[in-house]
């Protein structure tokens, strides 16, 4: 084992990495930006390393100050959790030029399944299901024939893609003529590779996929298969497992090809086996592999009562017995919410700033990396936590969850908490019934207020205040107009001391993101509220 190991990422799968390594009795070293100086993982490791300024390019993207970090704190390994450069072949060859052992699987596996379309003839090798698609494209006009042969519609993607980026749905030649040129720059830009192909779309898709682990001696196991269809633009929400409604015939033949696929390559460490089912036939077929740890890898811990990063340091260090796959019985169900930093409201803009309170239900398991007075920065992906529930079935976790959110809350930034607790009361989601579009069709209005303009001296007070604590510093507050204060909630049926807008030079602009009843009281500011009935002028003391 290892005497010491360096987490080469940040938020909650740095917090992960360094708890179980703590465990396993090593020290841990932290890498950080220059934005994340606050972040829980620099407090929680042994020692932690400046690696850059915010920008990823200059800080956890850059192999040289990464593996310097290493060298001058002697950390014999590295885990790069996931995103990054978790999938990194480059870097794990520096690592291992180095001297230091890169925590995950080889070089060669992440370049055989980096590639889509090489992943693509892998999977045809060991007879595992494809959906009709192409090799690398040459150009526009053999991306509309082989459509043509295909059938529209048509994904069109990019072949180092990830995230939802570089994929455009194509439903006849206008649609994929005009996106051609977009795709191949969207995947020049963000991936360094121009590579595009085509793949039959599935109507009503489900995405499920399949959990291996591999010893790199051929020996390979599969853990469950989770159903990741909760998806708002390609990005994963809510994840659970056992995926809903699959047959045992289902389940095993997933599990069966997954398994085929890592051994023909004798795969190495942590890996996931993708696939988009069709929800109508029930029908699925190969999508990609990923060659790291996923973000939902902590419901397949809770249902198989395993932990998997121990198994990729144990297997890195040389020192994993693989268990036999009869011993891996899965126990129960769990499900994992995603809270995002990203206000709904606003089309689910990413939101930054300072943390006033981060409080969850007691009776989850919680993955994060934020407390109160975090400032969370606008530099990287936004997720601040997962909040995983694992019961005996569904149901349960799906109420349990329900419950857990309403004592929930983070404050200080907009979240997607509320959106969470939408999905998990909305028909489709509660009997299992999710596909990959269904948040298009999901119905949502925030139920929030948001302060365009605020004008001068606009203050939110309640009554009777803060009275009584000069000796301490703290002046007296509350309402200047404690009569209209009151007036104004019994008009909108609150309790008097409710919290109240109060207005003293110059109206506040706000927009209303769902039906509100208001009350004016005090001075005539002249207020009106314009709505798609037009402007209209609004009176005072009355609701």
């Amino acid at each position: 084992m290892f005497d010491k190991i360096l987490i080469a990422n940040r938020g909650e799968i740095a917090c992960r990495v360094i708890r179980t390594a703590r465990r396993l009795g090593m020290k841990t070293v932290a890498i950080y930006s220059e934005a994340d100086v606050e972040s829980l993982h620099v407090r929680l490791a042994d020692e932690a390393v400046c690696v850059g300024p915010a920008a990823a390019g200059d800080s956890y993207l850059s192999a040289e100050r990464v593996l310097a970090a290493a060298r001058n704190t002697g950390a014999q390994a590295i885990h790069p959790g996931y995103g990054f450069m978790s999938e990194n072949a480059g870097f794990a060859e520096a690592c291992a030029a180095a001297g230091i052992v890169f925590i995950g699987p080889t070089p060669q596996q992440m370049r055989d399944f980096g590639l889509k379309h090489t992943a693509r003839e892998l999977a045809q090798k060991a007879d595992v299901p494809l959906l009709p698609g192409t090799g690398l494209l040459d150009g526009v006009e053999e991306a509309l024939a082989e459509a043509r042969r295909i059938g529209y519609p048509v994904m069109l993607k990019s072949t180092a893609g990830g995230g939802g980026i570089g994929m455009r749905l194509c439903r006849d030649d206008d649609e994929l003529a005009g996106a051609y040129a977009s795709v191949r720059h969207l995947s020049e830009n963000n991936f360094k590779n121009s590579g595009i192909y085509l793949e039959k779309f599935v109507q009503r898709a489900r995405h499920v996929e399949v959990q291996i682990f591999g010893d790199g001696r051929g020996n390979v196991v599969s853990l469950g298969a989770r159903d990741c269809s909760v998806q708002r633009r390609n990005q994963k929400v809510i994840e659970e497992t056992p995926a809903p409604g699959l047959s045992d015939g289902t389940r095993h033949a997933l599990a069966a090809t997954a398994v085929r696929l890592g051994a023909a390559i004798d795969y190495l460490s942590a890996g996931t086996v993708e696939y988009v089912l069709d929800a109508d036939t029930g029908a699925f077929y190969f999508l990609e592999v990923n060659t790291r740890l996923q973000v939902e890898h902590g419901v397949t811990e809770e249902v198989f009562g395993v932990d998997l990063v121990e198994w990729m340091i144990r297997a890195a260090a040389g020192e994993l017995t693989l268990p036999e796959q009869a011993s891996l019985v899965p126990n129960g169900h769990a499900m994992q919410l995603r809270v995002y930093a990203e206000d709904p409201a606003r089309n689910f803009q990413p939101c930054s700033g300072v943390l006033t309170a981060v409080d969850f239900a007691p009776d989850l398991r919680v993955d994060t990396w934020v407390e109160r007075g975090v400032t969370v920065s606008p530099y990287y992906d936004p997720l601040l936590a997962k909040l995983i529930v694992k019961t005996d079935n569904r149901a349960a976790s799906v109420d349990r969850l329900v419950r857990a959110l309403e004592t929930s809350r983070i404050d200080g930034i907009e979240t997607n908490l509320a959106y969470l607790a939408r999905i998990l009361r909305y028909d489709d989601f509660v009997a299992g019934r999710q596909i990959t579009q269904m948040l298009a069709a999901m119905d949502f209005a925030p139920q929030t207020v948001e302060v365009l303009d605020g004008g001068i001296q606009t203050t939110v007070q309640d009554y009777p205040g803060r009275l009584g604590l000069w000796a301490v510093g703290i002046p007296p507050s509350g309402p200047m107009d404690a009569y209209a204060h009151r007036v104004a909630n019994h008009l909108v049926g609150n309790d008097i001391a409710a919290p109240t807008l109060e207005m003293t030079l110059q109206g506040a602009t706000l927009r209303f993101n769902c039906a509100c009843t208001i009350a004016l009281a005090g001075a005539d500011l002249g207020a009106s509220v314009a709505g798609a009935d037009g402007k209209r002028e609004l009176a005072n003391w009355r609701a």
